[in-house]
């Protein structure tokens, strides 16, 4: 019986200043900025993965959340991304953040995480 593996779907987003217009670069922001963010991971499909790497990007941090499809879909900041879609989107803020900090690895043990769920 062949094994069917781990389908991993991977999303980055930057943190951009939510207040200003302009380009991604004008908005881009270091880590330890007061600014509000805004970070949209986008086109989750729930029913073809087991795993989501959410990789948040700063001009100066990289941060990985590792979450399953179980967590994605009881994660209270989920919801449509197009009405009646079946795509999900997750927002993280400077306002909702910390509430990801338990899913936060570093490269050097995201495989090890990964295969352990």
């Amino acid at each position: 019986m062949a094994r069917e593996g781990i389908k991993i779907e991977i999303k980055a987003c930057r943190a951009i200043d939510s207040k200003i217009r302009g380009s991604l670069i004008s908005k881009a922001l270091e880590f330890e900025s007061k600014k509000t963010f805004w970070m949209n991971f986008q086109q989750l499909k729930l029913d073809i993965c087991d795993i989501f790497i959410f990789i948040g990007v700063w001009t100066d941090k990289i941060k990985y959340w590792v979450l399953t499809n179980e967590e994605v879909k009881l994660n209270p900041y989920i919801s449509h991304q197009h009405r009646g879609g079946v795509e999900y989107q997750i927002g993280i803020t400077e306002k909702n953040i910390s509430k990801f900090d338990k899913y936060l690895k570093t490269p050097d043990n995201l495989a090890e995480y990964i295969l352990s769920k």
